[in-house]
């Protein structure tokens, strides 16, 4: 899931930098007001980026991340959903 998430992250932003780098290398010789709406696109783009980097999968345990055992054995018994 992880792996996923920050794919996409790289991927909006990857794109957000194409946007920016060819509305001023390339686009602004044939119209500049295309340019500006590129540009305004872009900037548009890092925060999606940045919530879907965060966004948590419904099952995913993500409010205990230490690995510590005894904490792991006590969120399975507040756990509803974990069953083991």
């Amino acid at each position: 899931m992880y792996a996923r998430r920050r794919r996409s992250y790289f991927v909006l932003m990857g794109i957000c930098l194409a946007l920016f780098v060819s509305a001023w290398a390339v686009v602004r010789l044939w119209s500049v007001p295309v340019a500006v709406g590129m540009c305004v696109v872009a900037m548009v783009i890092p925060p999606y980026a940045a919530i879907i980097a965060n966004r948590r999968e419904p099952g995913e345990r993500w409010w205990d991340e230490s690995g510590d055992p005894e904490s792991d054995r006590w969120w399975r018994e507040l756990d509803p959903r974990d069953r083991r």
